[in-house]
């Protein structure tokens, strides 16, 4: 093993500063890599995300018909029966 050496000289680190910062470019390089990946899969989230609110429009627009044409039918139900007993007085 080397003995550590006990000061360092202005070459050395200079050498050191040089390898630090090479390094810290390139975590930085995948660090946007990964940035990129996560936006993209928040932009795919996004679009489902959309898909799954005009689906639940369309049911809640299907819900609120079919809701109306059953409250018509019955009173339209009652209408019948209410007329066909006064007309049996």
């Amino acid at each position: 093993m080397d003995a550590m050496r006990e000061s360092w000289t202005d070459e050395r680190l200079d050498d050191l500063r040089s390898e630090v910062n090479r390094r810290f470019d390139e975590v930085g390089q995948r660090f946007d890599g990964i940035e990129r990946r996560i936006e993209t899969g928040f932009g795919k989230c996004e679009v489902e995300l959309h898909g799954v609110n005009d689906r639940l429009d369309a049911m809640q627009h299907t819900m609120v018909h079919g809701f109306a044409a059953m409250t018509v039918a019955m009173m339209t139900g009652y209408a019948a029966t209410i007329g066909l007993v006064i007309t049996q007085l």
